[in-house]
């Protein structure tokens, strides 16, 4: 696997509020997590309306569609809750952890974060919830959320879900499947790998790929094929892999089925041309809607959703052949 590119740190700033989005990246005086620094000292009252300024925080690489329903869920609430919503990313885990102590230092109200690499973030969400500042966790991070004091969790059991989908695939008569994993050591996409282990039958073997190249991404993939022509079963986590292992079947003239975690409106249409024979939906939208909206509640209303204890399960939902025409114009609205 080649070394990881140099991080790339990307900002998406924006408000967020019920009748318009007004950018803040470039104004004089102007933070990145919204308002001046004299609106920041003022807290709530320096937003239209005394809404509350939130920071949703992930591990995105740039470019990754995924995020996009991610952040178009958030966007939603924050729109219907009257919140004032900033989205940064940074796929480098300490940069994340900076991310989170710039909106400390900004004075935000709530926090969304997800814990992909939880021990690289421990450091900052202590010093969040230091500060008095509500965080919740959304996507990764389901094993580490209770032990870093967070109020909640938005997402997928992940081990759940690969535990369920490689009993999928005994049903399906496979007999040796290749998970690939697209980011190593991220403890979601790892758990997905090791939940099919736990419950398929047949062999099961890893391929680390460099994600943040797909053409090395669909290489990777058909020169494993190639070498080892018993593997009947390519997984994947995420539906760009999996666009990207139809091709590289294709490649290698392998008679491997492909199966993946996650959905777009891509590949919706592979579902349907059974090029992809199912997906595994973690509910990216669900996620970002429910974190933003859970931050409001438990600020206007101190609700704590799973009360504290549980995390809120967004998936795993099966889409297949048989159930794809009633989520295809979700996907074609970039809310599945």
């Amino acid at each position: 696997m080649n070394p990881p590119p140099a991080p790339h740190r990307f900002f998406a700033a924006f408000r967020v509020m019920a009748l318009a989005a007004v950018v803040c990246l470039t104004a004089t005086g102007c933070s990145m997590f919204g308002g001046s620094d004299s609106d920041s000292d003022r807290g709530l009252s320096g937003t239209p309306g005394g809404g509350m300024k939130v920071a949703l925080i992930t591990h995105s690489a740039e470019g990754d569609a995924f995020w996009d329903l991610v952040r178009k869920g958030a966007e939603v609430a924050a729109a219907k809750d009257g919140i004032e919503l900033t989205y940064v990313s940074d796929p480098d885990p300490q940069g994340q952890a900076e991310l989170v102590r710039d909106a400390i230092a900004d004075k935000v109200d709530g926090i969304a974060v997800t814990l992909a690499k939880p021990q690289a973030m421990r450091g900052a969400v202590a010093e969040a919830r230091a500060a008095g500042i509500p965080v919740v966790g959304l996507n990764s991070g389901i094993d580490a959320w209770q032990t870093q004091g967070l109020l909640g969790f938005f997402g997928q059991d992940e081990s759940v879900a690969g535990r369920a989908l490689g009993q999928e695939l005994d049903a399906r008569d496979a007999r040796h499947a290749l998970c690939v994993i697209h980011e190593r050591g991220n403890v979601a996409v790892e758990a997905r790998c090791a939940g099919v282990r736990k419950t398929f039958g047949g062999r099961t073997d890893n391929l680390y790929v460099d994600g943040t190249d797909m053409d090395a991404v669909t290489d990777s993939i058909a020169a494993k094929l190639r070498q080892d022509p018993t593997i009947d079963q390519v997984v994947t986590l995420g539906a760009q892999f999996a666009l990207a292992a139809v091709d590289s079947v294709d490649d290698a003239g392998s008679v491997a089925e492909v199966a993946t975690f996650d959905l777009n409106k891509d590949l919706v249409e592979a579902v349907k041309d059974g090029d992809v024979q199912f997906a595994v939906d973690q509910q990216p939208y669900l996620q970002g809607y429910l974190a933003v909206d859970g931050l409001w509640l438990y600020r206007t209303n101190g609700n704590v959703s799973g009360g504290g204890v549980e995390p809120v399960l967004t998936g795993p939902a099966f889409v297949t052949k048989k159930n794809i025409a009633g989520i295809e114009k979700f996907a074609a609205n970039g809310t599945r």
